[in-house]
């Protein structure tokens, strides 16, 4: 009798622990267990974002299938979101969706998770997998391209940037306040690790120039998407260039809200002696487009890119194929 109730408690034991490395199904419901890490909470966009990854997990729920799903703050440390992500491990989820903290971590925390044989869509920051010149994809990378459980979804920050430039290229005066033949700018760059900073810093100003206008950069500084850091360095930029400064690039719309409110308090008027872009069309910045203390934004589409993710988090959960990467595109705002 004793050895009969071993032999039930192991198999028991055996069961749980096959349970919770999958979906678990209970009187029929099959609940899936879903991770979601964020690079840090404390971000206007990436609030946006995971909240509508929630919201859109619960539109997809019916009688029979649930998600279960844990979203954890990186704080802006890669220490943090690994432990995070060998929590996830630990956890058994059955499909992790991340926004890295830094890209050059991506194959260290991808070769991580598809070792512990769990499906992954990185969302918002995209690993370097393109070639210098930005026109294919480099096969050398061996990460995300090399994995069929493996995907990206994000939008290209090189469309954002040339929007933000293009905004500036089609005003009337094409930016150059003073006429003197040649826009004078400050940029307001992210994070300098993140793809999306480098793209839309770089591609701001190409545009500009592959339009022919002169353009002439007074200071570039990184304000590592923060509102208070943003308004800092265009307060100190002004202090020091003055009218001189006739376009003011920042890379997300927070800072662009700081800088807004340096701009203001130096006396300067948005539309009239000075210019402002930003990118992400918080519904802040929408509304000074249309009040004109904004001259410009550039939709990044939370909710198109979260539902593709969460779209494609589904199918590998069924087991289908997917690609490995999922665009969505940018839409230009202005007045």
């Amino acid at each position: 009798m004793r050895k009969v109730f071993m032999v039930l408690l192991i198999a028991v034991v055996v069961l749980t622990g096959v349970f919770a490395q999958g979906a678990q199904e209970t009187s029929g419901v099959k609940t899936y267990k879903v991770g979601v890490g964020i690079y840090q909470f404390d971000d206007n966009f990436m609030t946006l974002y995971r909240n509508e990854i929630l919201a859109y997990f619960k539109t997809l729920e019916t009688a029979n299938v649930k998600y279960n799903v844990t979203i954890v703050d990186g704080k802006n440390d890669m220490a943090e979101q690994s432990n995070q992500v060998d929590n996830f491990i630990t956890q058994g989820m059955d499909v992790i969706i991340l926004n890295l903290v830094q890209t050059s971590s991506a194959d260290a925390i991808i070769d991580k998770i598809v070792a512990a044989g769990i499906p992954l869509v990185l969302i918002n920051r995209e690993p370097l997998a393109y070639a210098k010149d930005g026109s294919t994809l480099d096969e050398s990378y061996e990460g995300i391209l090399k994995n069929p459980k493996v995907c990206y979804v994000g939008a290209d920050a090189r469309q954002s940037g040339s929007f933000q430039g293009r905004i500036i290229a089609e005003l009337p005066d094409h930016g150059d306040v003073n006429k003197d033949g040649v826009v004078s700018y400050i940029m307001i760059e992210g994070d300098p690790e993140n793809i999306d900073a480098q793209y839309r810093t770089e591609f701001s100003i190409k545009y500009l120039k592959d339009q022919g206008i002169k353009v002439n950069c007074l200071d570039d500084q990184v304000g590592n998407w923060a509102q208070a850091k943003g308004q800092e360095i265009c307060a100190n930029a002004l202090a020091k260039y003055g009218k001189d400064i006739e376009v003011v690039f920042c890379n997300n719309d927070a800072m662009a809200l700081g800088a807004a409110a340096a701009i203001q308090a130096a006396g300067r008027t948005v539309g009239k002696d000075i210019y402002l872009v930003g990118v992400d069309a918080l519904d802040e910045c929408v509304e000074m487009v249309k009040n004109g203390t904004m001259t410009g934004t550039v939709l990044n589409d939370h909710i198109g890119q979260s539902h593709t993710a969460v779209d494609v988090a589904v199918e590998l959960l069924l087991g289908n194929p997917i690609k490995n990467y999922y665009w969505v595109d940018y839409v230009m705002v202005t007045k």
